[in-house]
């Protein structure tokens, strides 16, 4: 007896938590990261992760880099949001 496939496309739960996480990194690095550089150049003190790159004597330009690896995450997550409604829109 063949095995019948799934015919419709519901998200299983590792897809979801995963897509979930990859929000919730995004914002946390993007925050952190530019949020850091911002108050560092504008008030000269540094919180979170410019705190803990100052420790370890990383250059000052390193919390942008995080900033923009979280954007990068944001916009991985967008683009498989929006992959995924345009796969469903077609079904």
């Amino acid at each position: 007896m063949p095995k019948q496939q799934r015919t419709t496309s519901e998200p299983t739960s590792e897809n979801t938590s995963g897509q979930g996480l990859l929000w919730l990194f995004g914002a946390i690095l993007s925050i952190q990261g530019f949020g850091s550089a911002l108050t560092e150049a504008g008030w000269n003190t540094s919180f979170g992760v410019a705190g803990l790159l100052r420790a370890a004597h990383v250059p000052e330009w390193a919390t942008l880099l995080v900033g923009c690896a979280g954007a990068a995450l944001l916009a991985t997550a967008a683009r498989r949001h929006y992959a995924k409604g345009r796969a469903r829109r077609r079904l």
